[in-house]
Formats: C-alpha cells, sequence, structure tokens
C-alpha cells in the first residue's frame, strides 16, 4: 500500500537562522506512517490491563455491530451463494443471530485483545517511521488469534443464512456428524486469505487517518470523528477484498459436496461457469455492511476504551500520564 501522506514539520527555524526548535507542528511533507507515537512510547505498558481493556471494548463493539447490521450480512451472502441467475429469499433476514453472536463475541474480543498489546509492542520495536507496517502487522496477528474462532462462527452463520439449518445448535451437531469437526472450519484457508489482508489494511487505514487527523487538529477525537474514519477505512477494504469474500463463501456452503478443490479451483470455476464479474457478487451490501459496521465498530471501540481508560487507577499524577491511543 502505497505510504498515505500528510504535511508535517517538527522543526522552524529562529531569526537568527540558529538552532532547530522542535516544538511546532506545521505543515511539510512527511509519511504517515513517520508521525510521532511517542505519547504511547512513554506510557509505561500494562500488558494484562491492556489485554482486559482490549477483550472488553472489542466484544462490545463487535456485538453491537452485528446486532445492528445482521440482515445486510445475510442479503449479502444469499447474494454470493446464488449460483447464476438464481433468486435471493427475502425471509429470515436475522437467521442464525443467536448464535453468531455467541461466536462473534469471544472473537472480536479476542481479537483486539492480541492486536492492543502487538500494536503497542510493535510500535516500541519498529523505528518511528515504520509505524504504519506495526499496524499492518498487528492487524494481521489479531485476526489470524481469532481466527480460530471466527471461522466455526462463518460456517454456521452462512449455512443458516443460506436456509441449510434452522437453529445453531442443530448446524454444528449436523456438520460433525456429516464432515467431522473439520467441517467446522470448511473454507479456513479462504477465510485467512481474505480477513488477515482485510484485518492488516483496515485498521492500518484506520490507524494512519486517525493519527493524521490528529496532528492536523491538535486535539483528541471525538467519537462521531472516529466513527467517519472507521466507515471510510472499512467500505474502502471491503470493496478491495470482495472477491475473497466470494470465494470464502462458496468454500463454507459446499458442504461436503465438495464443488470446488480449494481456493484456486473455485475461482476458476466461479470464472468459467458465471464469468468474472461473479467474484464481485455482494459488493453493494458488503460496502454498505462494513462502512457502516466500521462506523459503528470503531466508534464504539474508541468510545469503551476511553471509558475503561478513565477507571484506571491512576499511579501518578494526571498531567504526567499522557494519553495514550
Amino acid at each position: 500500500m502505497a505510504p498515505l501522506t500528510l504535511a508535517v514539520d517538527t522543526t522552524t527555524k529562529t531569526a537568527s537562522g540558529g538552532k532547530m526548535h522542535i516544538a511546532q507542528l506545521e505543515t511539510r511533507s512527511k509519511p504517515f506512517a513517520s508521525l510521532s507515537t511517542r505519547g504511547e512510547e512513554e506510557k509505561p505498558f500494562d500488558f494484562l490491563r491492556t489485554v482486559f481493556e482490549g477483550v472488553i471494548a472489542g466484544g462490545t463493539a463487535g456485538v453491537v455491530v452485528e446486532t445492528a447490521l445482521y440482515p445486510i450480512d445475510t442479503i449479502k451472502t444469499r447474494l454470493q451463494a446464488a449460483r447464476g441467475g438464481g433468486q435471493i429469499a427475502w425471509k429470515g433476514l436475522y437467521s442464525g443471530l443467536a448464535g453468531n453472536i455467541a461466536g462473534v463475541l469471544p472473537a472480536s474480543a479476542l481479537f483486539v485483545g492480541v492486536y492492543e498489546p502487538a500494536k503497542q509492542k510493535l510500535l516500541k520495536a519498529f523505528p518511528e517511521n515504520l509505524s504504519a507496517f506495526a499496524h499492518l502487522t498487528a492487524g494481521a496477528i489479531g485476526g489470524l488469534a481469532a481466527s480460530f474462532v471466527r471461522v466455526p462462527t462463518e460456517v454456521v452463520k452462512t449455512r443458516m443464512q443460506t436456509g441449510q439449518f434452522s437453529s445453531a445448535p442443530n448446524a454444528v451437531r449436523l456438520i460433525v456428524s456429516k464432515e467431522g469437526f473439520k467441517g467446522l472450519y470448511a473454507g479456513y484457508g479462504s477465510f485467512l486469505l481474505r480477513d488477515l489482508p482485510f484485518d492488516a489494511i483496515q485498521f492500518c487505514i484506520y490507524e494512519q487517518l486517525r493519527i493524521g487527523y490528529k496532528v492536523a487538529a491538535r486535539r483528541d477525537l471525538n467519537d462521531a470523528e472516529n466513527a467517519v474514519i472507521g466507515a471510510f477505512a472499512g467500505a474502502l477494504t471491503g470493496a478491495v477484498t470482495t472477491p475473497l469474500d466470494v470465494i470464502k463463501t462458496r468454500l463454507m456452503i459446499q458442504g461436503s459436496a465438495n464443488q470446488y478443490k480449494g481456493v484456486v479451483d473455485c475461482v476458476q470455476t466461479v470464472i468459467r461457469e458465471e464469468g468474472p464479474a461473479a467474484l464481485l457478487k455482494g459488493i453493494g451490501p458488503r460496502v454498505m455492511w462494513i462502512g457502516i459496521g466500521g462506523s459503528i465498530f470503531f466508534g464504539v471501540l474508541e468510545s469503551t476504551k476511553r471509558m475503561l481508560a478513565e477507571r484506571r487507577p491512576s499511579s501518578s499524577p494526571p498531567h504526567l500520564n499522557p494519553k495514550q491511543d
């Protein structure tokens, strides 16, 4: 991804042409990835508290988003699952919600609980001009950790959304009995192919835009601003990764029929039988769902993180305790 840029100059010459002062933030070309993260570096790193707050904030944000936007996700899944010119059903748009929330809660909690400490550790390990790579790497690590919960949840959800099962417990029981435990991880490779880049890119775009906005505004952002940035990051990433999402959906719903031999065969078959445009099925609902979802997720996430931070026991005077993202 080409580096996004923001004009920043941390030095200003004196009238006599002497020393450079590192106090003012004026405009000059410098990459987003080089913006300072020292406020985070100066604060003592409390691993357990960071994990705990990430788990609470991530779980809360994930459940709110899933509940609010589940019907859009169902429509998207049915569009992608329809072969050729098949019609989709408009009933039961909340089918599988309860079972999905049971998986989304721990998956979102695990993702953010891993992402936050990984991000802070990587920001300290990477040079300051490579903070974007720290965010990319932390997003991929968080996505990998959450995938062990996300994939079975996604398999059950997509099959319920396409009318294969009527309840989550029934879906789990029948999938395991017919396909074995590995049936719950159908399409795992395609899921990682879609979600690891998605998580890495979305969180990188979000974090870098947020850093740049804070520097330009010279203040902390409010919930509405975090939500707008989250919506943009989600919609853009969602559009780019739609073909990967289509392949993931087809592999997850095939069950024991084994229509496709793998990711490559699935891509070739879809293009051969339905044309290249089939790889963009559901892009409208997906962009809408992830854009709105990104707005809600990041708005709730930052709001929850802030409330949890305000409840921390203070070990130093407020003016000595720099604010941490």
